[in-house]
């Protein structure tokens, strides 16, 4: 699709392919970041498996928070792929070039995966909200239905909604400048290089986030501070600490997720002089998220913490 595209402006389009050159300002050393890269992305499958496995194999972790869990993995595994094998190629061999439909579709896949996490940590929120808030209707509310429909209905509207920013960036005129100061196809740095007006793509890129990322934190805001408002009329200290103790996870993860976010955005639209924070930090929130979610539940909760160290134990066992 995104060859068409492109040929549609072929009587213009002078750049066959983009060049990603990396980390802005640190070009001549930036192979020393892929020793701590490659291990972080070494450590996303492997701890998401683990917990995938660990989900499969426990029938007490066979419910919903942990099936929204286990898709979680599968997303985070799917962001990293995405973008570390060509980051570690630039790094390690200067395989710098790619070609335009895969710089597109690289653009839309890190777009689908970033909102599919946002996505997943509104259906958490959600959850964990009847759960404390509607005990005695969790299991008629959250169901196995349940996750299945709102898993379809976040892939579903991820997948229109982005659509848009790889289709308007193919839709631009690269006569001139393939260079990228990035590792990665990120929407900003790709139309930044086109020779005609990108207000459109600008447009359309703060709109989708706020229809997407800004519907998903106002949803999950609204969600912890009802379960707070709940919380605080305990009676109980004891009750009061174990109901948000199972929301402590789930917090870290979304502070994180959501706070980088908007540092890119603000270094970004800010027009930093140093370009390489924004798109280091644009590559650490692809990167770190894959292998520390799995890490941050699996020592925040007790039942997949177990879990674990028994699959862990069957196995040493079995070797």
């Amino acid at each position: 699709m995104f060859q068409d595209l492109r040929d549609s402006n072929s009587s213009q389009f002078q750049v066959s392919e983009f060049v990603l050159m990396g980390f802005p300002g640190i070009h001549s050393w930036q192979h020393w970041l892929s020793l701590p890269l490659a291990l972080l992305y070494l450590l996303a499958p492997g701890a998401n498996i683990l917990i995938l496995t660990t989900i499969y194999q426990e029938a007490s972790l066979h419910q919903p928070m942990y099936n929204f869990l286990g898709i979680l993995a599968v997303v985070d595994m799917g962001l990293a792929t995405t973008i570390m094998p060509k980051i570690l190629a630039i790094l390690w061999f200067s395989a710098k070039a790619i070609s335009l439909p895969e710089c597109f579709a690289q653009m839309y896949a890190i777009h689908f995966f970033v909102a599919m996490e946002s996505g997943i940590f509104v259906c958490m929120a959600i959850d964990r909200y009847v759960a404390i808030c509607r005990p005695l209707r969790y299991p008629s509310i959250v169901t196995d239905s349940f996750v299945i429909k709102a898993i379809v209905f976040i892939a579903i509207r991820n997948s229109v909604c982005l659509i848009s920013v790889p289709v308007l960036a193919a839709q631009r005129n690269y006569c001139s400048q393939n260079q990228i100061e990035h590792c990665l196809c990120s929407n900003v740095g790709v139309t930044s290089l086109s020779c005609d007006d990108r207000k459109i793509n600008s447009i359309n890129q703060i709109f989708l986030a706020w229809l997407i990322m800004g519907s998903d934190l106002g949803l999950i805001i609204v969600s912890y501070a009802l379960i707070l408002w709940s919380v605080l009329k305990l009676n109980s200290k004891e009750a009061a600490s174990k109901a948000l103790n199972t929301c402590t996870s789930h917090l870290i993860l979304i502070l994180f997720f959501y706070t980088v976010i908007v540092v890119i955005s603000i270094t970004h639209s800010g027009g930093m002089k140093l370009p390489l924070i924004p798109v280091l930090l644009n590559v650490l929130h692809n990167v770190i998220p894959p292998a520390l979610n799995p890490m941050v539940y699996a020592l925040k909760n007790k039942e997949l913490r177990q879990g674990l160290c028994k699959l862990l134990r069957l196995n040493i066992k079995s070797n």
